[in-house]
């Protein structure tokens, strides 16, 4: 098996700047369908990752700009995109599709890394997106 090359200062940049954008309109979605959710459990649920989303961007911030980069200012498409979705159900489907395409970009870019302290954060933000999916999914049944 061939290891991955490590990941370079500026790709690194690109892919937290990526998951900043990502992460930005998935604190949005979770917020706006805490609102419109009928059931408490899932205003709840919606709640609690919105929570997480938004430290996951301070984190993504802070990151980005100790390894020398410029944050992004923008919100990801998955807003508008999600936003469309009136079903609330489906919304929630379709933010945990979004939710884990993060997951994916983090197990595929985490072992190309070598600054540890990132990594670190890393693994915290998979392991909460996993542990997000997994409870929005309970909740759908």
């Amino acid at each position: 098996m061939i290891a991955a090359p490590i990941a370079g200062q500026p790709e690194v940049i690109d892919f937290l700047n990526e998951l900043l954008e990502a992460e930005r309109a998935g604190a949005r979605v979770a917020l706006d369908t805490a609102w419109e959710a009928a059931e408490p459990a899932m205003a709840e649920i919606m709640q609690g990752i919105r929570r997480d989303e938004a430290r996951w961007c301070a984190m993504l911030l802070r990151q980005i700009e100790r390894i020398g980069g410029k944050p992004s200012p923008r919100t990801g498409p998955l807003h508008d995109e999600a936003m469309a979705i009136e079903d609330l159900r489906a919304r929630v489907v379709f933010l945990n599709r979004g939710q884990g395409r993060v997951v994916r970009k983090l197990r595929e870019m985490m072992p190309r890394l070598e600054d540890q302290a990132l990594y670190a954060d890393l693994a915290h933000m998979l392991s909460s997106h996993v542990a997000n999916i997994t409870i929005a999914n309970s909740a759908l049944g």
